[in-house]
Parts: structure tokens; sequence; C-alpha cells
């Protein structure tokens, strides 16, 4: 898994010693309400979590889950990369900011990167994502990404259908 560079950010591989950040974002309100309690509480469930996610994930697919950095100031703001879940055909975008970050953009550059990667480090054609469709802030950041709405699945049978998005590659 490589680093990725834009304008303003510095997207790289999660490593055990994010745990503390991890553990920050995990358990953020809109973080559990948006996407789910992953029961991160300590350092170490979050050293559990990069290791066997994104780590995991980095070894088998060549992708995952990375850590966003502001260049500018060195600090973790968020993650964003490209997951394969067993439950859906095709790889899928995944992000997740800490309230304080949002609405600056970096979500959109660290995705649009993240997508150019897609489509020419690993080759995909098709890249899809999936949201609760109360979210309206990601549905939008989706949508500005040139994503399309197909439809409402469900991932888990005890969760709530989710909204599926994909996108082409151009």
């Amino acid at each position: 898994m490589q680093t990725i560079n834009t304008e303003r950010l510095l997207i790289r591989p999660l490593a055990t010693n994010d745990a503390d950040f991890i553990v920050e974002l995990l358990n953020d309100p809109s973080f559990i309400q948006n996407i789910g309690d992953r029961n991160v509480r300590s350092g170490e469930d979050a050293e559990k979590y990069i290791l066997n996610g994104p780590v995991t994930s980095y070894g088998k697919n060549g992708f995952g889950l990375c850590l966003v950095v502001l260049k500018e100031t060195g600090e973790s703001i968020g993650m964003c990369g490209l997951i394969k879940r067993d439950q859906l055909d095709d790889v899928d975008l995944g992000y997740a900011y800490l309230p304080r970050f949002w609405g600056k953009g970096y979500a959109v550059e660290a995705a649009k990167a993240t997508l150019e990667f897609g489509w020419r480090t690993v080759g995909l054609k098709r890249i899809v994502a999936i949201t609760d469709p109360a979210n309206t802030p990601s549905n939008r950041v989706l949508e500005k990404l040139g994503f399309v709405f197909e439809k409402m699945v469900k991932i888990a049978a005890d969760d709530i259908d989710l909204n599926l998005y994909a996108i082409h590659k151009p």
C-alpha cells in the first residue's frame, strides 16, 4: 500500500502507532451514528482494529483504509480508502473524518486521490460506496465526486437499508 499525496493531504497506510487517533475517531458520536459502533475503546482495541482490518487488507488486496493527515500541521483528521467487503460485489470507497474537519473539502480531496489510485494502480473499473440515507453530508460528497445512486442494500441482516452509489472509471 503506497502513500498518496494531494495538495493539502497525506494519505498513508495505518500503523499501530495511530491507535490513539483511531480510538478518538471511532468513538466520535458522528462515526457511531453514521457508520456504526466498532467497540474500539482502548489503544489495544485500536491496534487490533488496525491490524485485523486495514493492515490485513493491504496484504490481501493491495489497498485498505488509510490515515488522512494534514500536510501543513501533521495532524490526523480522518480515514479514507478502498474496502473489499464480502457482502458487496465491488470494492467500495470508505471515509470518516472528525467533525472539526468537515466542510473544508478534505473528504472530496482525499476521495479523488483514492479513486485515482483505484483506477490506475489497482485497475478497478467500478467503485461503489454505501451510506446511511440520513447522512446527507456524506451523500453530497459522493455526488460531488460523480457517484450515482443505484439502489438500497442491506449489508447485514440486523442493519438498516443503505444507499449504494457507484462510479465507473472515466
